[in-house]
């Protein structure tokens, strides 16, 4: 498996869908706020990060890829200030659509002890203007004119990047170019993704989606992924199951993988990195089951650290062969 991950660094990932930024607020709390039962923060902190599929671009860099990240952003402060996070982090803004129609989607996190006290969204959540879906399409087809990419991802938060429209074009190209797919799908457009490559949704997700009671036991996960390909027409599966772990479906083969024990600090971004290491292990055609098991020890990774933040490829290896040899991550 060693040299699976030498190769990640010669794919090229096209990353497409709901770009954001999440942004802490940290620092301390020692009195409850006289005007209402809610805590003071003295705040200490501001820090920036890049989210949604931004998060996942970060996780394909971080593990040796180069990730083209393509998406709608505003054309307001908080679109600049995540502009400027681009070249800090080592990935292009070319790609990123400034709009005057919608506002940047912001995520603000108020943490004092390192817990989590608050979340407040700033956010559009209309599709795409006929005018903005052309601009974003523009991009997407000189990315793949330009360069050889390996696999495309949808990454879909709900955010109205990823339209009706702009999932068939993409889609479209995908097919004509024989570039594998995967998507991370939210609820308006659930179904919209016909013949993905790979169709990656948590259990809450796929359970509102269902016409008939699932849950994470293998007898339902086998028919919930029976139901999906009736419907996408994909080739693989993978549902994760939060502490339960992740299901995978595909070729002939299913199953339920564990959670290995963790110190879960922060759950923020762990979708995210699932499903890059899922994306990356489809562009490099890795057989369902060892995707499966690298996006499940990637995600758990991700949860022992507070914020969003990517995977560490040295410890993901160390970890991966571990479970090879032992069965667990203890030694």
């Amino acid at each position: 498996m060693t040299q699976v991950f030498e190769t990640f660094q010669n794919q090229n990932i096209l990353v497409v869908g709901d770009v954001m930024a999440d942004r802490y607020l940290t620092g301390i709390v020692n009195r409850i706020s006289p005007e209402a039962p809610v805590p003071v923060v003295r705040l200490q902190g501001r820090d920036n990060r890049l989210g949604g599929a931004g998060n996942v671009a970060l996780n394909l860099k971080a593990l040796g890829a180069t990730p083209y990240l393509c998406s709608v952003i505003g054309k307001d402060d908080d679109g600049r200030q995540l502009l400027e996070l681009m070249p800090e982090l080592q990935l292009s803004g070319k790609a990123l659509v400034q709009s005057e129609e919608r506002k940047t989607t912001v995520k603000t996190r108020i943490i004092a002890a390192s817990q989590h006290l608050l979340r407040v969204d700033s956010e559009d959540t209309h599709p795409l203007s006929e005018q903005e879906a052309a601009l974003m399409m523009n991009c997407v087809r000189e990315i793949l004119d330009s360069r050889p990419i390996h696999a495309i991802l949808f990454q879909d938060y709900n955010k109205g990047v990823l339209s009706r429209k702009v999932i068939q074009e993409v889609m479209l190209e995908a097919i004509k170019r024989d570039i594998p797919t995967a998507v991370d799908p939210k609820f308006d457009n659930f179904w919209a993704y016909k013949h993905v490559t790979l169709f990656k949704p948590n259990l809450k997700e796929i359970r509102a989606q269902l016409p008939f009671q699932a849950d994470a036991a293998l007898p339902s996960l086998k028919k919930a992924a029976e139901y999906i390909h009736s419907k996408l027409g994909n080739q693989y599966s993978l549902i994760t199951l939060s502490e339960k772990g992740i299901f995978f479906d595909g070729d002939g083969n299913s199953d339920i993988l564990p959670t290995h024990p963790r110190t879960i600090a922060d759950v923020c971004g762990a979708g995210d990195t699932v499903f890059a290491i899922a994306g990356l292990g489809l562009s490099l055609g890795l057989p369902i089951r060892d995707i499966a098991l690298l996006a499940n020890l990637a995600g758990g990774q991700v949860c022992e650290k507070v914020g969003v933040v990517p995977v560490d490829k040295a410890q993901l290896e160390k970890e991966y062969e571990l479970v090879r040899a032992n069965g667990t991550l203890m030694v």
